[in-house]
């Protein structure tokens, strides 16, 4: 099944596609490679998920903000590609989280986003390479901060 309609059948909304918050691209496209710029958890009023996870945040909803990311994640290549089919495979991603200095479970809040790739590409195309790790702060104290490599279609 493909992205889109993975997408419809899991009934997922996704939040509007943010403009940049900075003097940057969301996306920068060469040759066969898509590099995706950070990304908050945006939810579908606009607003925005904050606070720190193991402080405001406990790790399962720092998880959550981490599938919210997910979801912005998708509605920006939505909106700058016109498909989420254009793209064939994730390649990495970088979680970031906004957390207290004991904290020690980036990994299983970073899945949050992970596992919603996985499902929205499968588990051959939609698992790359990550790194998960944590931040004493975020722009605009965001909880999780997310940026993805893609391999596109050609």
């Amino acid at each position: 099944m493909s992205a889109e309609g993975k997408l419809k059948e899991l009934g997922l909304v996704l939040p509007p596609a943010p403009p940049p918050g900075g003097v940057y691209r969301p996306i920068v496209i060469t040759g066969n490679m898509l590099f995706l710029s950070g990304h908050g958890p945006v939810l579908e009023d606009g607003s925005l998920i904050k606070g720190k996870v193991g402080i405001d945040l406990d790790k399962d909803q720092g998880k959550a903000a981490a599938r919210q990311v997910g979801l912005t994640m998708l509605s920006t290549l939505q909106t700058q590609l016109g498909s989420l089919n254009k793209i064939k495979r994730v390649i990495k991603v970088l979680g970031m989280v906004n957390c207290s200095l004991d904290f020690e479970e980036h990994p299983y809040v970073i899945n949050g986003c992970s596992e919603l790739f996985g499902e929205i590409w499968g588990k051959e195309n939609g698992i790359g390479s990550r790194s998960a790790v944590g931040f004493g702060s975020l722009p605009g104290n965001i909880s999780v901060e997310i940026e993805a490599t893609f391999e596109i279609n050609q």
